[in-house]
């Protein structure tokens, strides 16, 4: 199945969950609309509400209230790029300006503050006990999870452990919590709800492998920011903790300076770019995105063959196959 397909298959709830969006960002604040407008209508992917709305389906969900969770999914994930960007004095975000740098860090903060409240406030409405149980433990590691990043900031000694920490927290876990509200939805068994937690968690981390790789081998235009971002950024993801494993002492040289570097030119790019795909970094995440990726399609055993199966199956190859 071609991920078009996929998204066509929930095409009238994704409909209905932007929809969503526009009465949940009523305010009387206009500046908290327009700033949550600007970043939501940016062109993302809207992959946390595609995976609630396909594992509702899955599992046989047959009520309303999986297109209003799944807006909350992603006023989640919208206040958590709101509060990146400024942590990371970002510049463009989806290929546009960042909301931080057209409206300030301050606006950017508070407004993705009550992105964050107004996603709590829909959960309580929509959810029952159990999916805010799951939202509440999300959000936290997620927090801890951005704690640890900062931590770990421009240190060439990360750890692979360390990183898929980061990551799982950071990212992958709003993915398997996608997947899992739409199993307490359906009132499933625990096996299968575990099931696909898992799955989310597989293909979320499979997802931030990706991201990582591209930053590296794609272009401005298909990444929507600059090559070699997470290198200026201090973040050491991983291809190049691969990289520095396997390296000379010469390279670990240019890649310890490289990572702490205020700024650097394309030339000092490019060395670390040829470090990087000498000692195999690319070809190494990518290979365990696909790893990932399998053990997400064997975490749907549990359930029956058929369409939305097929889907979530799509899902995980296109999280691998995007930009690639």
């Amino acid at each position: 199945m071609h991920i078009q397909e996929v998204f066509d298959l929930v095409k009238d709830d994704m409909l209905n969950v932007e929809e969503v969006f526009k009465k949940n960002l009523n305010s009387s604040v206009p500046l908290v609309s327009k700033v949550g407008e600007y970043i939501l209508s940016s062109g993302g992917k809207r992959f946390r509400p595609l995976l609630l709305l396909l594992c509702a389906r899955l599992c046989g969900y047959k009520g309303e209230n999986h297109v209003p969770l799944a807006g909350v999914m992603e006023f989640i994930h919208t206040a958590t790029l709101l509060h990146d960007d400024v942590v990371d004095n970002a510049n463009l975000r989806r290929g546009n300006a960042a909301a931080n740098t057209v409206w300030g860090d301050g606006a950017s903060i508070l407004v993705g503050d009550f992105l964050l409240s107004k996603a709590f406030t829909m959960a309580v409405t929509y959810g029952n006990e159990r999916v805010l149980k799951v939202l509440s433990q999300t959000t936290t590691r997620m927090a801890e999870g951005e704690v640890l990043q900062l931590v770990k900031h421009s240190d060439i000694n990360l750890t692979e452990i360390d990183y898929i920490e980061v990551v799982s927290n950071k990212t992958a876990v709003l993915f398997s919590s996608s997947s899992q509200v739409a199993a307490i939805l359906g009132e499933v068994g625990l096996e299968q709800e575990v099931a696909l937690a898992n799955y989310g968690m597989r293909i979320g981390t499979a997802y931030q492998c990706m991201d990582d790789c591209l930053d590296y081998v794609s272009t401005d235009k298909d990444l929507g920011k600059a090559i070699g971002n997470d290198l200026r950024e201090g973040k050491v993801t991983l291809p190049l903790i691969h990289a520095y494993k396997s390296a000379d002492e010469s390279e670990k040289s240019v890649l310890k300076s490289a990572i702490v570097a205020d700024e650097f030119d394309e030339s000092k790019l490019k060395e670390v770019l040829g470090i990087i795909e000498r000692r195999g970094g690319i070809d190494y995440t990518v290979d365990y995105a696909h790893k990932l990726v399998d053990e997400a399609k064997a975490d749907l055993a549990q359930f029956d063959p058929g369409v939305e199966k097929a889907a979530l199956e799509a899902v995980a190859d296109y999280v691998i196959e995007r930009s690639f």
